[in-house]
């Protein structure tokens, strides 16, 4: 048996430039978290978030948010 994958789709350019993060306002990027799913990651330099996307949809709650080390 082969594994399933679920494609995720591409959120809209014009969503996308409206999403922001809620708690810092910084835009958001597509990123791969830990597990490999797909999520949104916040480009704020002091305090990146990452924000899940479960079935194609953003969760942008500041409690389902997970801090990003800063590479450096």
């Amino acid at each position: 048996m082969g594994e399933a994958v679920t494609a995720v789709p591409a959120l809209e350019p014009w969503v996308r430039e409206l999403l922001r993060c809620p708690v810092t306002g910084a835009a958001l990027v597509d990123g791969v978290g830990p597990d490999g799913g797909p999520e949104l990651v916040s480009t704020d330099p002091d305090d990146p978030l990452a924000y899940p996307v479960r079935d194609g949809i953003p969760v942008l709650l500041a409690d389902e948010a997970r801090h990003v080390r800063a590479r450096g």
